[in-house]
């Protein structure tokens, strides 16, 4: 049996030294403000207050635009794109922006980043430092994973959960235990440069939001970290 506290698990979960993040490129700006982020296999989709942009990551260039009320994370099944819209989350079939379903979001209007695996939805809670698995088809809550930071964008690739966070001047993208919620990896944003939403391209990048920079920026995936 363990013999650490609350407190002692806390430290030890802040003890994981930070690498600096690679940015190897930014895209935009392309709005105020970026609420969230994903990924369709071919685009990045970028969430602004008034509109979901969709941009080609080769050249930076928008290819397609829906205007939705876009409030926080985004996320895409392989068909559809979900985004949250207060309290909601919107189901949006992305050839025809039209909304095709609704469910209501768990944290009722204080919910952040937003990913798509397993079937699943995974959406972050803000300030209650959670990440909540939940049914897509009736939002109901299959699972709560603990954080010890502010929880922004949310992504999983090859099996391992990705979050980031955004305190003050300081962000970065951290890899977590999913059963345990203790980090196994930080990528620290340079002082300022905020991680408002994040994706994984399934492979080399991710994808992140850059809040009120309007920005999106591509961040190397550490080698260590993939299978």
């Amino acid at each position: 049996m363990s013999s650490k506290t609350g407190k002692d698990k806390t430290q030890a979960r802040a003890s994981v030294p930070a690498h600096s993040a690679e940015i190897v490129r930014e895209y935009g700006p392309f709005a105020e403000r970026i609420h969230g982020v994903t990924h369709d296999g071919r685009r990045v989709w970028a969430a602004t207050d008034a509109k979901l942009v969709a941009f080609d990551p080769g050249n930076g260039e928008i290819t397609r635009s829906i205007g939705r009320a876009c409030d926080a994370g985004t996320a895409f099944d392989g068909t559809y794109l979900y985004q949250i819209a207060e309290a909601r989350i919107d189901k949006i079939d992305p050839a025809t922006g039209k909304v095709v379903a609704s469910i209501s979001a768990p944290g009722h209007g204080n919910d952040s980043g937003l990913a798509w695996a397993e079937g699943s939805l995974w959406v972050g809670q803000y300030r209650d430092r959670k990440i909540l698995e939940i049914d897509p088809a009736t939002g109901a809550v299959l699972r709560t994973i603990e954080s010890n930071r502010f929880v922004t964008g949310v992504t999983w690739v090859d099996g391992e959960l990705w979050h980031g966070t955004w305190e003050g001047d300081e962000s970065d993208v951290r890899r977590i235990d999913p059963k345990s919620g203790a980090v196994l990896e930080r990528l620290a944003m340079p002082r300022g440069t905020g991680v408002s939403g994040l994706e994984s391209d399934g492979a080399d990048l991710f994808y992140c939001g850059g809040g009120s920079s309007g920005k999106v920026r591509a961040v190397r995936r550490p080698k260590q970290a993939r299978r």
